[in-house]
């Protein structure tokens, strides 16, 4: 079995809505939280916050860990191991071009992102969501600082 693929996610939520990013992935329009791969060197919490601010010119601060989940994609067998965080946006910049296959942003309610689930990119997107919704919190410290290295030892004894 392969090592999964080190992921970060933002779940950050204002007025009942939740931000997300409507990406083209292999010609297909996908809803899914502005969210990457972590870069060698980087930290899982400066992973997050530069993904934000690529997908969608937001400065993103975190406050908490949501979860970290594990996800094979039932098309490629590649599997992901994402580390999902919750906190605010601030210091919008409006005229930052956005990440390259990057459509638009958005802030859609749960019940509409549940309306739109067949366009999900993957069902952890609707599951980060619902999770923070149920109140399901970390500290930071828990993994917020792991580097590329250190979270790929993380996904291997299951963390």
């Amino acid at each position: 079995m392969s090592q999964p693929e080190i992921t970060v996610a933002a779940v950050t939520e204002a007025d009942g809505r939740f931000l997300v990013v409507e990406e083209r992935i292999e010609r297909r329009l996908v809803i899914n939280q502005p969210a990457g791969h972590v870069e060698p060197g980087e930290t899982l919490l400066q992973a997050v916050v530069r993904e934000v601010r690529e997908e969608t010119a937001w400065l993103f601060t975190a406050s908490e860990v949501v979860g970290v989940y594990l996800w094979r994609h039932p098309g490629t067998g590649r599997m992901f191991k994402r580390f999902a965080f919750c906190g605010a946006v601030t210091d919008h910049r409006a005229g930052q071009p956005l990440d390259t296959g990057i459509v638009a942003t958005h802030w859609l309610t749960h019940e509409e992102l549940k309306g739109r689930e067949p366009q999900l990119r993957s069902p952890l997107v609707l599951r980060c969501v619902e999770d923070y919704l149920t109140g399901r919190r970390q500290p930071l410290a828990a993994t917020a600082a792991l580097e590329l290295g250190s979270a790929l030892e993380a996904a291997a004894v299951g963390l």
